[in-house]
């Protein structure tokens, strides 16, 4: 797979089918100018650049191009953990690039706080140099023991506001969300806490109920985190934080379409009840794009069987083995329309994390991250522009 990087030099890619903000446009161009977009159109009209792409010799006929994916919500790839540091950071990064996801946020499992402050400072540093990286998740430790899922219960803890001050200034700014229980002493408290130092408040691995859930929506949470799976799900008497996040129009809701995580027809209901809030994630773990085996994830030992990751303690599931390429496929299948799947890879995970005005879009200004595909919807190639 070849990923090529745009921040120098003019890029044009033409005869491509644009899927962008909704749409799909027949015959489009786009130019990239020093990793940046300057101009797109439709038919001939473009100027020779330093490298002209044709589209349909490059992926065939019916080929697509979309902005860059962006994953919100991972853990790993190639055999490597986000939790290990920087080489597996990269490691990882290469592996879901190479599918994609050009921009990412590093999630972190739940972990002593001493090691979840020195992991995100490492990260914030990291981003320096790796600007293909967005910022780090902590996904954890502030969850319910109830819906541990793959963390370690003798980890978790209530989000005493030191403890979340300490993991919000170790990042200097670079946590860019924190998933919460609300329904834990402090944790509407700490939901205000964090979307005062401009991260996004998740909610996840709780207990909540519909009332608690738009507590928490109300106090400045905007993400649920990996909807249905680790919290109630509907009950016609007792509807949970799903429905609530669903009728919530300043929320997003994660989705994880593996066919393990979430029934087909369930990622179909998502994006019928939340039109355009849906954010397709991986939540992969260290297996993705790797073999079957032992695995560790954080503190806990996960076991990887017909590309399935389970807690060996609890069978839980672990994360999974996902790549952004193949959820857009997996989403269309389930009948979701190409153009609203590709927002869900693209524009709404960009505006649930604060990049909406630069990244997750083909549009003039925006950074030049952009994925070509052939009409099965594999991956052909992908540019990397420059995030300023």
């Amino acid at each position: 797979m070849t990923v090529e990087q745009t921040s120098s030099g003019s890029l044009v890619i033409h005869g491509a089918r644009l899927v962008d903000a909704g749409t799909i446009a027949e015959d489009a161009w786009v130019r990239i100018e020093d990793g940046v977009v300057v101009a797109t159109g439709i038919g001939g009209g473009w100027e020779s650049a330093d490298r002209v792409v044709d589209a349909q010799e490059t992926a065939g006929r019916g080929a697509l191009l979309a902005p860059g994916f962006i994953d919100i919500h991972g853990h790993g790839g190639a055999g490597a953990s986000f939790d290990d540091g920087v080489d597996a950071i990269r490691t990882a990064r290469a592996l879901h690039r190479s599918h994609g996801t050009t921009r990412a946020i590093v999630s972190l499992v739940t972990a002593p706080l001493d090691d979840l402050a020195r992991r995100v400072a490492e990260i914030a540093e990291l981003m320096r140099t790796d600007r293909d990286i967005l910022g780090s998740h902590l996904e954890g430790p502030f969850l319910d023991p109830g819906h541990h899922g793959a963390h370690e219960p003798s980890l978790l803890r209530a989000p005493v506001p030191a403890d979340v001050a300490r993991l919000l200034d170790a990042g200097a700014g670079t946590v860019r969300q924190v998933t919460v229980a609300p329904e834990l002493p402090g944790g509407l408290d700490a939901v205000r806490l964090i979307v005062e130092a401009g991260a996004a408040a998740a909610v996840g691995h709780t207990d909540a109920d519909a009332t608690m859930a738009r507590a928490a929506f109300d106090a400045g949470a905007s993400v649920l985190t990996h909807a249905f799976n680790a919290m109630p799900g509907i009950h016609h008497r007792a509807p949970g934080p799903v429905l609530a996040a669903a009728a919530d129009h300043r929320v997003v809701l994660e989705a994880i379409a593996d066919d393990v995580h979430l029934d087909p027809h369930v990622v179909k209901l998502l994006f019928d009840t939340a039109p355009d809030r849906v954010a397709l994630i991986t939540d992969a773990m260290a297996a993705a794009g790797s073999a079957d085996g032992h695995y560790d994830l954080g503190a806990v030992s996960v076991t990887v069987r017909d590309g399935i990751a389970r807690a060996d303690d609890t069978g839980s599931i672990a994360g999974s083995t996902l790549t952004q390429d193949v959820a857009l496929r997996r989403a269309v299948d389930a009948g979701v329309p190409l153009p609203t799947a590709v927002r869900a890879l693209t524009a709404t995970p960009a505006s649930a994390v604060g990049f909406g005005d630069r990244l997750g879009a083909l549009a003039s200004g925006y950074v030049g991250d952009a994925v070509l595909l052939d009409a099965q919807l594999r991956i052909a190639r992908v540019w990397v522009g420059e995030l300023r």
